[in-house]
């Protein structure tokens, strides 16, 4: 019997538990869904149809045997900047790369745990913008409305879940990659603390910046995958306390004092809230203070954070292009980027990380006063496929600072957010609010996500059928 697509990564767990489905069966239909939508939705960069079998054949065995893992049999996907062994890790970038002589440490968790690897999701060029397009790939489309960008970076890992195509997926966030797609794709996606789950064999992504997410249709499932993941390697400079996330799915929150906080950070370029987000994100407000906790509007001190983020986001892209095997292909941006990265790598960037400590005391001391952030997750819905791929740098700039001001502050701080569906403007495009928190928040900003889920039971939308497969030409 055919396995629903709308079960999500526990269900799938618990029905290969009790032998209701075998891994096979679950894996060969995960498949034929990604076959089915690359020609339209193009999530994924590579799938591992032999090797995803195989796989799945062999947890078959161990179920068999009553062998019991977190995710054992399960398919997920990983984002195409995260090593899998003997897969090139082109990071959205063309050409050809040399395939990866061993998992990053984040796949070795998840193998360990007893997940599938059905392949590696679309990504833009060296994940630097909010749209997942590229002449390496082409371009990755929004199931919910296939003119429409999933977001980015991690837009094709958004892509396959919000599709149904896998039941969850790893991404990366360095100035909102998990959160932005998460947001136009209605799904939950949670940007941990930095460390939680490793980057290595980076000990730290761009400067610090990026940490790995996950991004599910529910808060249990991304809270299911992220502890799975969860962990680090030996040399990780960044090592937070082990938590399980899992756990704080249906906890009461208690009654929490909320920041509604709807002005963007400081930018060099400006940016406007679009009233249809900003109407969203005030019913999530007013929803949140009839489950009986103080919401009050309140922005956090954030002052010229924005000054610490370019030398850092540009001195990582600096260093994955003098690591590219073809950097002459890049996109022109991306060696613009690099250019300032390099100008900016010596002292810029250790004034940057130097101000951080002070930027989480200044910003600690708001969380002395609320227990969370309420902020919108971008200032607007998800722009047009094409819209931003052949502009300038400046222009491109413009145009992500004015629809994403709000995501990237957490980057800096490297704090935990979690991405929740908003609801829809226009013609049925998907926005969504983050809940921020301080440092190993995570487990209050699962419960309060999970709150929220079970009001609103936005897992029970999905996309118009017709899109998952007729994605009209751009």
């Amino acid at each position: 019997m055919p396995h629903d697509r709308s079960a999500g990564l526990a269900e799938s767990v618990r029905a290969l538990s009790t032998g209701e489905l075998t891994s096979r069966q679950l894996v060969e239909e995960c498949l034929a869904r990604i076959e089915a939508t690359q020609g339209s939705l193009n999530a994924f960069r590579i799938v591992r149809r032999t090797a995803a079998l195989a796989e799945a054949d062999a947890a078959d065995r161990e179920l068999a045997a009553g062998v019991r893992q977190p995710l054992l049999g399960v398919p997920v996907a990983v984002k195409d900047d995260t090593d899998v062994a003997g897969e090139p890790t082109a990071f959205g970038c063309p050409g050809e790369f040399a395939p990866a002589a061993e998992d990053g440490e984040a796949v070795r968790r998840l193998r360990a745990a007893g997940a599938v690897i059905v392949g590696k999701t679309n990504t833009c060029e060296l994940g630097q913008w909010p749209f997942t397009e590229g002449p390496a790939f082409g371009a990755t489309r929004n199931p919910w409305q296939p003119l429409h960008t999933p977001g980015g970076s991690s837009g094709g890992s958004a892509a396959a879940v919000a599709a149904g195509l896998v039941p969850a997926a790893l991404g990366s966030d360095g100035a909102g990659s998990v959160r932005i797609p998460a947001a136009w794709t209605h799904l939950v996606g949670i940007k941990p603390q930095r460390g939680r789950i490793s980057t290595w064999p980076r000990g730290e992504s761009f400067q610090g910046i990026t940490v790995n997410g996950t991004l599910a249709r529910t808060v249990a499932d991304a809270a299911l995958l992220l502890d799975a993941a969860s962990g680090n390697h030996p040399q990780d400079p960044h090592r937070p306390a082990p938590l399980t996330l899992f756990d704080a799915v249906g906890r009461d929150p208690g009654r929490l004092r909320i920041a509604l906080s709807l002005k963007p950070p400081f930018t060099a370029l400006p940016a406007r809230l679009q009233p249809e987000v900003r109407a969203r994100v005030l019913e999530l407000a007013d929803l949140l203070a009839a489950s009986g906790h103080t919401v009050e509007e309140a922005d956090p001190p954030y002052g010229r954070i924005g000054l610490t983020f370019v030398p850092r986001a540009t001195a990582g892209i600096a260093e994955r292009v003098r690591e590219a095997p073809h950097p002459d292909l890049l996109d022109r941006r991306t060696l613009e980027a690099a250019r300032l990265g390099r100008l900016l790598g010596g002292a810029p960037l250790r004034a940057a990380r130097r101000a951080e400590a002070a930027l989480r005391a200044r910003i600690g001391a708001f969380f002395t006063s609320y227990d969370v952030i309420l902020a919108p997750t971008t200032a607007a819905p998800p722009p047009r496929v094409g819209a931003l791929l052949k502009l300038g740098q400046l222009a491109t700039d413009r145009a992500m600072i004015a629809a994403c001001p709000y995501a990237w502050p957490w980057n800096v701080l490297g704090w935990p957010g979690v991405n929740v569906p908003a609801g829809f403007v226009g013609d049925g495009l998907p926005v969504g609010a983050q809940l921020l928190g301080p440092e190993d928040s995570e487990p209050l900003l699962v419960s309060l996500a999970a709150q929220l889920e079970a009001e609103l039971r936005w897992h029970e939308l999905w996309p118009p059928q017709a899109t998952a497969v007729d994605a009209p030409a751009a």
